[in-house]
């Protein structure tokens, strides 16, 4: 059997993607972690980032990791501290790794890195131009978060094959932004965010864990590949889609941008943010999806 060794293991990724390995009773999951939090059927293994320390034996049983750990985006407001844990959370995680793949006897042949779509920026013109993953990076801060932590990413060892996913919308029921778009509706205070034209490239938290698994078992996937499903939407059509899911009505207006950015402050960039990205390297590496309907796939968790 495989033994998967996942970074971010708890979150909300990473315990969707241990349930799924272990499920399919092919590979043994390991975790590092700081808090020792376990996931049933998981070894948790502790590393401190900022000491710069980890448990070596993970490493050294472990035939392919997958780097998802980071702050939360949302966590906390963007404060100068805040920006620079979101982004040191991710480089310097990264460098650990790094390091110790460097230095320490091991079998690792398989290192996977998250990444974002924020990768492509804020521009206008993601609302009507596909986003390719030989694109441009943007100059705002996630997306200079994503060039940075991509770029930690590239030092892992060349005898390592290594490809990194940047992440589109996570639609899952246990957090990300459909529980955050579905409160409010559930509330009858349901509403579209800005002009409510921002694309959302979205992705069902369970084809974006087959990505994942696919870049485990593919040997021929060792580049950059979005993880997005192939219908993007707008935020007002996926509020719509919410709604009419929850059977709840939608009757406010627009929150407008101003507003956003009193009650968020420069985490509204987040929000607001229009990014069509495209899936057609991931499709022609040979990956099916599962959920290509923003409407099927809000309902497999809502109905």
């Amino acid at each position: 059997m495989k033994k998967i060794l996942i970074t971010g293991g708890s979150g909300l990724v990473g315990s969707r993607l241990t349930e799924l390995l272990l499920a399919s009773g092919k590979y043994e999951v390991m975790h590092f972690s700081r808090s020792g939090k376990e996931i049933a059927g998981a070894t948790v293994y502790k590393w401190d980032v900022e000491a710069g320390q980890l448990e070596e034996e993970a490493l050294q049983k472990a035939d392919c990791i997958i780097h998802l750990a980071g702050t939360g985006i949302m966590e906390k407001a963007w404060i100068d501290s805040q920006k620079e844990k979101i982004m040191e959370s991710r480089t310097l995680s990264t460098a650990l790794l790094v390091e110790k793949l460097t230095v320490l006897d091991h079998q690792v042949k398989t290192y996977i890195g998250a990444s974002a779509i924020g990768y492509y920026g804020i521009e206008e013109s993601n609302k009507t131009t596909s986003k390719h993953e030989k694109d441009a990076a943007g100059s705002d801060f996630l997306a200079q978060v994503c060039v940075e932590w991509e770029k930690a990413h590239a030092e892992v060892p060349s005898t390592i094959r290594s490809a990194i996913i940047r992440v589109g919308i996570v639609l899952s029921d246990k957090g990300g932004a459909l529980i955050e778009m579905a409160k409010p509706v559930k509330a009858w205070a349901g509403a579209a965010l800005g002009d409510g034209n921002q694309v959302i490239s979205w992705i069902h938290i369970d084809d974006l864990c087959r990505i994942f698994i696919k870049a485990i078992e593919d040997d021929k996937m060792n580049e950059t590949y979005n993880a997005v499903a192939p219908n993007p939407v707008t935020n007002a059509e996926l509020t719509r889609i919410i709604a009419n899911t929850l059977d709840k009505p939608l009757f406010l207006p627009n929150v407008p941008e101003p507003a956003m950015y009193l009650l968020l402050g420069q985490q509204a960039e987040a929000v607001l943010r229009s990014i069509k990205a495209s899936e057609d390297k991931i499709v022609k590496a040979g990956f099916e999806f599962d959920f290509v309907d923003a409407q099927k796939a809000v309902e497999d968790f809502y109905k």
